[in-house]
């Protein structure tokens, strides 16, 4: 734009405004557009005698060229050579107006229509805050039962079969309410015993609930219920004494206390501890001639025991590895007249996703129970198996 402004005033300065309607209308010229260069034909033109150029335009420009070239050489910037050198201008730029193409129509066309937008139905689903879960077995096994376990018994090989079922609710806020019921039987058969051609090994029907409001991060506050009987009468070898038989014992086990939420190991363990120190239990045997084996020793002779005290509840998994676990439960009772202890742990060894090998060990104490000579108010039973197992 310098270069033209100067190109402009020495065209002025030489009278030739006549030029500048040319300048509009004509590619020509576009030495006054491109970079400042210095072009041999100006310099040469100076010398002739007589000017080659009858354009009276060309020459002007070659005389406000010149006049930069002598007055201002800082502004050049390349020569004519060099601009050779980087690639020669298109001719047909230079000698043909460049036109542009427009194309008229009458009317443009209408803009495409958007279709409304259809109604979108919106379900708003209430959270499920329930999971269930379960687990089911079937083992083939031998088993040690000592000769004063409470429920009678014998040591040999045997089956049991086990479903576990679970429906827990936490409304991830304040309230959870934790349900469990479990149920073992098997039987066993014993080649000594003459009496009897099948006896029970395991028999249990149990069912706990836990209702808990959260006091703070893992502590709850909670009311726990704990009911268990069994499914058959329990015998011993060559004896027609019952020992046991459905709600005989029958035990419900009502607390009040706190519960924890363990979560430890990497969350390889898991499970709760319940402490009740306020409990009530009861304890109802059905048959009268059972009663006084498991505690209920009343002056009316009747059929059922109360009483009060504290109990602790312990149910934990611990997933040593991908094929290993254990499963055990603590539970204590005590109050001012008798103490009841329970321990049961299960080893459990996966081989495969349906088989799994287990080792089941439950010491429990009683004194409730008349005293053994040998292992005093302690019982003992332990079996081992390998089996079916399902978990869902």
């Amino acid at each position: 734009m310098r270069k033209l402004a100067l190109f402009i005033a020495a065209v002025s300065s030489m009278g030739l405004s006549a030029a500048e309607p040319q300048l509009k209308n004509t590619g020509l010229y576009y030495r006054l557009f491109a970079p400042l260069t210095f072009y041999h034909n100006v310099a040469s033109s100076q010398f002739n005698i007589i000017s080659n150029d009858s354009d009276e335009v060309s020459q002007a420009i070659d005389q406000a060229l010149m006049h930069v070239y002598l007055k201002r050489p800082e502004l050049v910037k390349v020569t004519e050579s060099e601009q050779e050198e980087a690639g020669s201008l298109r001719q047909d730029i230079i000698e043909t107006p460049v036109m542009q193409e427009v194309e008229m129509v009458e009317q443009a066309a209408p803009m495409p229509e958007t279709p409304e937008a259809a109604p979108v139905e919106v379900v708003i689903e209430k959270p499920n805050f329930w999971k269930y879960k379960g687990d089911a077995n079937l083992q083939f096994m031998q088993n040690y039962v000592s000769d004063n376990w409470y429920k009678g018994g014998e040591s040999n090989q045997a089956a049991v079969g086990s479903v576990t079922l679970e429906a827990n609710y936490d409304n991830k806020s304040k309230w959870k309410w934790d349900n469990k019921l479990e149920m073992k039987l098997g039987f066993q058969t014993s080649p000594s015993d003459t009496v009897h051609k099948f006896k029970t090994n395991e028999d249990l029907i149990r069912y706990t609930g836990k209702v808990g409001l959260q006091a703070a991060n893992r502590w709850y506050y909670t009311l726990q219920m704990l009911a268990y009987t069994q499914f058959y009468h329990g015998l011993k070898s060559n004896n027609t004494k019952v020992f046991s038989d459905f709600m005989s014992p029958f035990n419900l086990s009502v607390g009040l206390g706190m519960d924890y939420k363990v979560q430890a190991l990497s969350n390889k363990l898991t499970g709760t501890i319940n402490m009740s120190p306020l409990a009530v239990n009861y304890r109802y045997v059905d048959r009268a001639d059972l009663a006084a084996s498991f505690g209920v020793k009343t002056p009316d002779h009747s059929h059922s025991l109360t009483d009060f005290g504290s109990q602790i509840t312990a149910s934990l998994t611990w997933q040593v590895n991908d094929v290993l676990s254990w499963k055990t439960r603590i539970y204590g009772f005590s109050s001012y007249h008798r103490s009841e202890v329970e321990w049961e742990n299960t080893f459990t060894l996966r081989v495969s996703k349906y088989i799994s090998a287990n080792l089941f060990l439950f010491p429990r104490f009683d004194d409730a129970n008349n005293r053994d000579e040998n292992l005093g108010y302690w019982q003992f039973k332990e079996y081992s198996s390998l089996g079916f197992s399902y978990n869902f």
